[in-house]
C-alpha cells in the first residue's frame, strides 16, 4: 500500500489487528497493511507487541494505533456507511453489533472495540433531504423511533 497523505488515525486499547482484520472481512474494498511491531520495551508494552495497523475501510485509509487503555471513543467521531437495500443494512448491523458490539438509536451502533458506525440507507439521507418539508419531517420522525434503520418504514414515512 502506498503512503497516504491524510489517514485517520484510531486509538486502541491492545487489539488495532484485530479490529482491522474484522473490519477487512465485512466490508468490501477494506484490506489489512503494514503491521509495525515495537523494536523494543516501552512503557505501555513489550518487544514484538503490534504497535500499529495499517488498513483500508472501504476505501478509506487508516492507521489503528494500540495506544493503550487512556483514550475512550466517542460518537464524536463514526464511520457512515451507506447502505442501497435492506439486506446490506441488516448486513453490516448485524455484522458489527452481533460481535460484541451495540446497539444505539437512529442508524448508529458500536463495534466492540468502540469505534461508532452510521449505517445509513441511501433511502433515509434522500428521505431528510427531501425538498418538501412535510416529506422530510415525517421521515426525520420515523427514523427517531429507529435503531437499526427499516427502510420499509421509511420509504411508507416519505410517502406519507
Amino acid at each position: 500500500m502506498s503512503h497516504p497523505k491524510n489517514t485517520i488515525c484510531i486509538w486502541f486499547n491492545n487489539d488495532a489487528e484485530g479490529a482491522a482484520r474484522f473490519y477487512a472481512r465485512t466490508f468490501p474494498n477494506s484490506s489489512v497493511g503494514a503491521i509495525v511491531r515495537a523494536p523494543s520495551d516501552y512503557p505501555a508494552g513489550k518487544k514484538g507487541d503490534v504497535l500499529t495497523v495499517e488498513f483500508v475501510v472501504m476505501g478509506v485509509p487508516c492507521l489503528g494505533l494500540n495506544g493503550g487503555p487512556g483514550i475512550v471513543h466517542s460518537e464524536a467521531f463514526s464511520f457512515q456507511v451507506a447502505t442501497d437495500d435492506q439486506e446490506e443494512t441488516d448486513r453490516y448491523w448485524n455484522a458489527i453489533v452481533g460481535n460484541g458490539g451495540t446497539e444505539s438509536a437512529c442508524g448508529w451502533c458500536k463495534d466492540r472495540w468502540g469505534v461508532s458506525w452510521q449505517i445509513t440507507p441511501i433511502a433515509l439521507s434522500r428521505g431528510i433531504a427531501d425538498p418538501d418539508p412535510g416529506v422530510a419531517r415525517r421521515v426525520f420522525e420515523a427514523m427517531m423511533t429507529m435503531g437499526k434503520i427499516d427502510i420499509a418504514r421509511i420509504e411508507a414515512a416519505r410517502r406519507g
